[in-house]
C-alpha cells in the first residue's frame, strides 16, 4: 500500500514496474466538496509520484491520465480556433471562476510534465473528456461549466473502453509523444444534451421540450492526434476517435 504524501512508500510500489498508469481521483464521498485543497493534494500527489519515477530505472514510460478541463478554459475562448492538445487551461482563470477540477488536472499535468522534462521521463499524457459510467452523476466536478463548454462546442465525453484502447496505445506505440485529447462523444446537440441528462440522473426523465433553450453547437475541439495514434497501433483494425 502506498501514500501518495510518503516517497519512499511510491518507490517501494513502483519497484521493478516497467510502465506506469496514472491517474488521480478524489473518493467519491468527496467529490461534492471538490475545492482548492483538493487541487494542492493532486498537484502534490502528481509531483511526488513522477519525481519517484525519475528514481525507478525500470520505468520505461509513464501515461498520465489529464482531463479536458486542462485545456479549454481561459479568457477570450471565443476567438480561438479549434482547441487541441496544444491549448492549455488558464490556471488564474480557473481559480477566478472556482473551476477546482480544472485548476487541479491543468497544474498537477504542468507540474507532472516540468518533472518529466527535468528527469528524462518518457512521459505521454492523456486528456479526457466526460468519462461515461455508472459513478458518473450531476455533482461531477468535472461538469462545473458545462453549459458553457456546451455552448462553445468543446463538451465531450468518453466511454470507458474507449478511454482504456487509449491509455494501452499510448503506451505500446513507441512513437506516441505528448498529450492527446480522449473522446469519443460530442455533446453539440440538444438531444445529445437530453441524453447526458439521463445518464446524470436516470430517476428524473427530461421532456424533449427541456432542451427547448438548447440549439446546436458547432463542435471546437478535435482529437485527431489520437485518432491517428490509434490507427497506427491498431493490427488490422481501426479503431477511430471522434472527429
Amino acid at each position: 500500500m502506498w501514500d501518495p504524501f510518503d516517497y519512499t512508500s511510491i518507490i517501494d510500489a513502483m519497484k521493478d514496474c516497467s510502465g506506469l498508469f496514472y491517474t488521480f481521483e478524489p473518493l467519491q464521498d468527496q467529490q461534492p466538496s471538490y475545492d482548492e485543497f483538493a487541487a494542492e493534494v493532486e498537484v502534490r500527489t502528481a509531483h511526488n509520484v513522477l519525481e519517484a519515477c525519475a528514481q525507478t530505472e525500470t520505468i520505461a514510460r509513464v501515461v498520465f491520465t489529464s482531463s479536458i478541463t486542462a485545456v479549454v478554459w481561459r479568457e477570450n475562448r471565443k476567438s480561438t480556433a479549434d482547441v487541441d492538445e496544444r491549448h492549455w487551461s488558464d490556471p488564474n482563470f480557473c481559480r477566478k471562476y472556482k473551476l477546482w477540477h480544472a485548476l487541479a488536472k491543468t497544474v498537477s499535468e504542468k507540474t507532472a510534465w516540468a518533472l518529466a522534462m527535468d528527469r528524462g521521463v518518457d512521459m505521454v499524457s492523456i486528456n479526457a473528456g466526460l468519462v461515461m459510467g455508472q459513478e458518473l452523476g450531476p455533482s461531477s466536478p468535472y461538469l462545473k461549466g458545462a453549459a458553457e463548454m456546451y455552448e462553445e462546442g468543446t463538451l465531450v465525453a468518453v466511454d470507458l473502453k474507449f478511454l482504456v484502447d487509449a491509455h494501452v496505445c499510448a503506451y505500446e506505440c513507441a512513437s506516441a509523444y505528448g498529450r492527446y485529447l480522449c473522446f469519443n462523444h460530442v455533446i453539440n446537440s440538444p438531444a445529445d444534451a437530453l441524453d447526458l441528462v439521463r445518464v446524470l440522473s436516470p430517476d428524473d426523465t427530461p421532456s424533449p421540450t427541456s432542451s427547448g433553450d438548447l440549439r446546436l453547437s458547432k463542435q471546437k475541439i478535435q482529437n485527431k492526434k489520437l485518432n491517428q495514434l490509434m490507427v497506427e497501433i491498431s493490427s488490422g483494425e481501426i479503431m477511430s476517435a471522434a472527429h
